[in-house]
């Protein structure tokens, strides 16, 4: 009998003490969890095409994991919004005025940054949403991390091992697969998952404004394939 996804409601909370959701499920091979990969959408609040994207890739697992639960051959943890505060008023940054993909305790961090939006907090993991994910990380190990963004559309890895699964997320989008942003991101997401624990993480960019109701045909053949079927990490 297949187990039920675990869903915590008040996984982690905000500044302000809104609640943060976290959803999970593990599958096994040869009677062995499966390593995880960790979805994480909201991590800027004004980027509302990665939430949708969340969302609407939570109800295809939720879907999934009930009629056809073989299909996924992947452990996963989904985080709808990580950045709630954010999303709710429609701005980068947290309640703290601290942008969360500038303040991962990576071994690059700085506290310098090009504008307010960019803020990466006093200190490096100063703020509970970003500890809640580096306590994450350290306790589940996941394999792969992607997260979901906008601005120009384009599927981007940090760290060589996870390019196939950039290429199959970007799957017939037509939007190109890069290694790097193009432009430095001390203290990110991306940065602390592969310069201090070998993680390839993948930021996937939609194009910022597009219409909402477009966000996941554009990205369920690849999300879709990516947790049904193996890849190299």
């Amino acid at each position: 009998m297949q187990a039920k996804i675990f869903h915590q409601t008040s996984w982690a909370r905000s500044p302000r003490g809104t609640p943060i959701e976290l959803y999970k499920k593990t599958h096994n091979r040869d009677g062995k969890a499966t390593a995880p990969i960790l979805f994480v959408g909201g991590v800027h609040g004004d980027e509302p095409e990665g939430v949708r994207l969340a969302q609407e890739f939570l109800k295809w697992l939720q879907k999934t994991e009930e009629s056809s639960p073989e299909k996924i051959i992947h452990s996963w943890l989904l985080i709808p919004c990580i950045n709630v505060d954010g999303f709710l008023r429609n701005q980068r940054i947290n309640d703290n005025g601290v942008d969360l993909n500038r303040n991962f305790p990576s071994s690059d961090w700085s506290p310098e940054s090009k504008g307010p939006r960019y803020f990466p907090g006093k200190h490096a993991a100063s703020e509970p949403e970003t500890q809640a994910i580096v306590q994450l990380i350290e306790t589940e190990k996941p394999r792969l991390i992607v997260h979901f963004h906008s601005w120009e559309p384009c599927v981007v890895y940090t760290g060589t091992p996870g390019k196939e699964a950039s290429t199959i997320l970007a799957g017939k989008t037509g939007y190109p697969v890069r290694e790097d942003i193009g432009y430095p991101t001390p203290g990110s997401l991306g940065q602390y998952g592969w310069l201090d624990h070998k993680i390839p993480v993948i930021c996937i960019e939609e194009q910022e404004r597009i219409h909402l109701d477009q966000v996941w045909p554009h990205f369920e053949p690849g999300l879709t394939q990516l947790m049904t079927q193996d890849f190299a990490t």
